[in-house]
């Protein structure tokens, strides 16, 4: 049987928005649970016992959930920025936003509001932060823009940040359970980073990973 076929994603699929539906859906054997597997520019939203998953470089994943009703989702996002848009970003005020900004609010803003609509409180929302890797030495450190957009950006909405795996030069597979807002992480080996990039645009490339999963709590 395919994993497309596995009964528990058929439940899944009948069950998910249907905003969702093109979203990729397996079954991941040693967990024991259906996995909906976002590319660059998604975000997905569950209120169901699903894992999403999503491969980064320098873009950021925010894992957030309602810590009491256990409902949330994960975005893949990077701003689109040039160095002196960035420069002219006031972090500290939303009178100047730029469309770099704006693609990150909108990012942010989709799924912190299919949270609320699918019945999280605000109050209840916390977040995990992933990726924001430097994985190329002559690249500009988009990465760091994105990293400290989504920091600026929680601390303005009052959105409390529970961990983070964030920086430094290496992409990230991470797997997040808005169930019980468990999260995982396996930093992958940053030898080809051609692929790497070209993995961050159309998702094809397969990178090997370099140590074992670690759980933030």
């Amino acid at each position: 049987m395919s994993r497309a076929k596995h009964p528990m994603v058929q439940a899944c699929m009948a069950k998910c928005l249907p905003e969702f539906t093109h979203i990729n859906h397996y079954w991941d054997k040693q967990r024991k649970i259906v996995v909906a597997k976002i590319l660059p520019g998604e975000f997905y939203m569950t209120t169901g016992n699903v894992a999403i998953a999503t491969t980064l470089g320098s873009c950021i994943s925010a894992c957030i959930w309602d810590c009491e009703v256990n409902i949330g989702g994960m975005n893949h996002f990077m701003l689109p920025a040039t160095e002196k848009e960035v420069h002219e970003v006031n972090w500290g005020s939303r009178d100047k936003i730029t469309d770099a900004t704006r693609y990150g609010n909108f990012a942010m803003e989709h799924l912190i509001n299919e949270i609320l609509k699918s019945g999280g409180k605000r109050p209840n929302l916390k977040a995990k932060l992933f990726g924001g890797g430097k994985i190329l030495k002559k690249m500009s450190n988009v990465g760091q823009r994105n990293i400290d957009f989504v920091f600026n950006y929680l601390e303005q909405e009052g959105i409390e940040i529970d961990s983070t795996d964030v920086g430094d030069v290496y992409p990230r597979k991470v797997l997040f359970v808005p169930h019980n807002g468990r999260a995982f992480v396996k930093r992958l080996d940053n030898l080809h980073n051609d692929t790497i990039v070209e993995r961050e645009t159309s998702y094809s490339s397969e990178i090997d990973p370099i140590e074992g999963d670690v759980e933030l709590f």
